[in-house]
């Protein structure tokens, strides 16, 4: 099954490599945006690569890498985790994200040890809210810091 945006181009996610990490790290979202995300996805690159628990990834629309985002497995709690999103700015408001999100849970549930699958995202964030609700992601009640939790069982 393939995952398009609304421009009909295949959204896939690639790993990151020699060949397409500047293009990943260069991913900036909405000005708007940069108080629920980090400026650059070089940050959560470098949180990958350094950090020993996430997983980074690229998103691609066609040819071209439009974003960023990662997973980890938390053993202690049992759940895939699912953070560091971010489409770059000129190409928001496409579908990329949505279909980068269900490319990324079908990944995970395909996992043998995924039962669940966590996010975590800023309140005042109501675009990802939105997003998440409709991807069947559902409130636990619980914050990491300052972001609500939500989590879909898979």
């Amino acid at each position: 099954m393939d995952f398009r945006d609304r421009q009909h181009r295949c959204v896939v996610l690639d790993e990151v490599t020699d060949e397409n990490w500047r293009a990943v790290a260069d991913v900036a979202p909405a000005d708007d945006q940069r108080r629920f995300v980090a400026a650059l996805g070089a940050r959560y690159l470098l949180l990958s690569l350094r950090g020993g628990v996430w997983n980074s990834l690229a998103i691609r629309a066609g040819d071209a890498v439009v974003g960023h985002v990662m997973w980890a497995y938390d053993e202690e709690g049992g759940a895939h985790w699912i953070g560091g999103m971010i489409v770059d700015a000129a190409e928001q408001g496409r579908g990329v994200g949505r279909a980068a999100m269900r490319v990324l849970i079908r990944r995970l549930a395909d996992l043998p040890a995924c039962r669940e699958i966590r996010l975590s995202y800023h309140p005042d964030n109501a675009p990802a809210a939105r997003l998440y609700a409709e991807l069947g992601f559902v409130p636990t009640g619980e914050f990491e810091g300052d972001e609500a939790v939500a989590a879909l069982a898979v």
